[in-house]
């Protein structure tokens, strides 16, 4: 148990809280509990009723420690991407171990000169990001440990929020009995968590995480964050047709569109999908019914998506990720392949209690967060441990005891019965 690391991460949508608790253990990531809480105290570009998130964050932390026996004290944060802008530059520092060897230490006093920069008022820094590392004229994206040199060059961007919606957001994380570890932009923590900075050296990429109430874009270039923006209209828009003319709640609504709708078929089933009950009359929709209900929304959709990405489009090769509640829907990929004729594809995690496309950016964190650990130096872990190793081991002993009176009870039945 000592060799795990145990983390939790939570992201406040536009709609729902979402608090996911994993663990590392010998590099493997596993979930242990999933919460996701209804919260309405926060939209794209600020919190609207900061006790209603409050109220939500601290019913998700109640939730989870009910289930794995320990309270959350503490959690890697993910914040939305308005106003999220890069401040790139280049960091140089002199070696300073006597060996005249590349340390963290050098690597760390890169950071900390680059971090002097000054980012406007309306800004807060949330993430350094070690882009690439230039040691004897020679390139790396991995740190340089132990290379002989006398200078160190450190390729960095500083990623900077919007400053007062930052501050509001950790300060009802902290309200809600919470410390944040670290803060990650949702943008980034999603191109993390499907290796898209990865994906993006040798062409552009960009990410639509769509949401209730906005769709944000990020564009990954080089390996690296280049910008983001965020448009006010996500899957609550798309809905809201059915929602006004069948008279649906939005829930059932987002539900249908999201798992009983084909949206790139012109021709669709007649088969009723939904039976609902309006003011004691029997209501029902058919998928035909739903898809022609809400085409000109999703039209509408598109022709945002489309003027906004036309520019970059322009500029070269890319590939377009769809995720967030809107990579669960089927054929909004299709659509959008047609309009910007390029590769466009739905993005599902695929860990094992975690396969939903919402969760995309609460499991980015932990690994966006476990790459950061050599640089930081710092092992913390969110759970009470102690109290989680306590109820995991009397959860074992408890298991075992069961497994062996059970077997001792049908032996002697079995003797019991051969003596009848």
């Amino acid at each position: 148990m000592t060799d795990k690391q145990i983390y939790a991460a939570i992201e406040a949508a536009d709609h729902e809280v979402r608090l996911v608790i994993g663990e590392f253990f010998n590099t493997r990531f596993n979930i242990i509990k999933v919460e996701r809480v209804p919260c309405s105290g926060l939209s794209y570009n600020g919190i609207t009723d900061q006790q209603a998130l409050i109220g939500s964050i601290k019913q998700a932390a109640a939730s989870a420690k009910k289930m794995v026996g320990a309270s959350v004290q503490q959690v890697i944060l993910a914040i939305p991407a308005f106003n999220l802008k890069r401040i790139s530059l280049k960091s140089t520092v002199d070696i300073e171990g006597i060996d005249g060897t590349v340390t963290i230490q050098d690597v760390r006093n890169a950071i900390k000169k680059a971090e002097a920069v000054n980012i406007g008022n309306d800004s807060a820094l949330i993430q350094t990001v070690c882009v690439k590392y230039t040691v004897n004229g020679m390139t790396t994206r991995r740190i340089p440990l132990g290379e002989k040199c006398s200078q160190l060059i450190v390729d960095i961007d500083l990623l900077c929020a919007d400053r007062k919606f930052a501050y509001d957001l950790v300060t009802c994380v902290e309200n809600a009995g919470l410390k944040v570890m670290d803060i990650f932009a949702d943008i980034y923590a999603v191109g993390k968590e499907a290796a898209l900075f990865e994906q993006s050296v040798d062409r552009q990429v960009i990410i639509l995480k769509v949401e209730r109430e906005s769709t944000t874009l990020g564009l990954l270039y080089k390996g690296r964050f280049a910008a983001s923006t965020i448009l006010p209209m996500g899957l609550g828009n798309i809905a809201n047709a059915a929602v006004e003319k069948y008279g649906m709640n939005m829930k059932s609504a987002i539900e249908l569109i999201k798992y009983s709708a084909r949206l790139d078929q012109t021709v669709c089933s007649s088969n009723i999908i939904h039976i609902w009950n309006d003011n004691g009359e029997n209501r029902t929709i058919s998928e035909q019914e739903l898809v022609d209900c809400i085409r000109p929304n999703i039209e509408t959709w598109l022709n945002a998506i489309t003027e906004t990405c036309e520019g970059i489009l322009q500029a070269g090769e890319t590939t377009v990720i769809i995720t967030g509640e809107g990579g669960e829907t089927e054929g909004l990929e299709n659509l959008l392949s047609k309009r910007l004729n390029v590769e466009v594809r739905d993005y599902i995690p695929e860990t094992l209690g975690g396969r939903n496309a919402a969760l995309t950016a609460c499991l980015g964190l932990f690994y966006a967060y476990q790459d950061r650990l050599p640089i930081i130096g710092q092992t913390e872990n969110s759970l009470d441990l102690d109290a989680f190793i306590k109820n995991v081991s009397y959860r074992d002993r408890k298991v075992e005891t069961t497994k062996e009176d059970t077997l001792t009870n049908k032996l002697k039945g079995l003797f019991l019965d051969g003596k009848k």
